[in-house]
């Protein structure tokens, strides 16, 4: 096959027996693309833990080891294992988001009253370098603003064997008066 050629893709085991229309890919990057969706994400291999209520949260929070808390600042520490690594066995990049999002409402929470409550805005990730299976990773969330009505927390990741920044994170952070019922 040629590009611009049209063609159908064979069917895979996971995917639905219709085929698939490719247009202007020669056939052994078909192959590829479809081995990556079939080989990342395969639904039918999901363990039955994993469809629990909260799993997703367990997961993240018996990741994470907290090394220090105080006003406005919390460092964490984990090891990447394998069930929060992406296709090439680094930390997968929702992982990250999650993480970050649970540091920085820790941080924000050493900070507003305990009466208010925290509405995660906005929360903006650069993905610097990758952490690798096996790495330690140091998070360090500290606080950059908190005023009446809006929490802002800087989270960086980085690795501890070398110091070297792999990720950071600014999340903005809504206080909500508690309602009164």
């Amino acid at each position: 096959m040629t590009a611009g050629d049209d063609t159908t893709a064979p069917a895979t085991p996971s995917s639905p027996p219709e085929k698939i229309i490719v247009r202007g890919l020669q056939s052994d990057y078909v192959e590829i693309i479809l081995g990556f969706f079939t080989n990342v994400w395969n639904a039918a291999e999901l363990r039955e833990s994993a469809k629990t209520k909260d799993f997703f949260s367990d997961l993240i929070r018996g990741l994470l080891k907290v090394d220090r808390m105080e006003r406005g600042k919390v460092s964490c520490s984990f090891k990447v294992e394998l069930p929060v690594t992406n296709f090439y066995k680094g930390l997968h990049g929702g992982a990250v988001a999650a993480v970050a999002e649970r540091v920085a409402t820790a941080c924000a929470k050493t900070v507003v009253a305990e009466d208010k409550e925290l509405f995660l805005g906005e929360l903006s990730i650069s993905y610097l370098a990758a952490a690798p299976m096996n790495a330690e990773v140091m998070v360090d969330a500290s606080l950059v603003r908190s005023g009446r009505s809006i929490t802002v927390v800087s989270v960086e990741f980085r690795r501890k064997e070398t110091g070297k920044l792999v990720y950071t994170a600014h999340a903005t952070f809504f206080n909500l008066p508690a309602s009164k019922l």
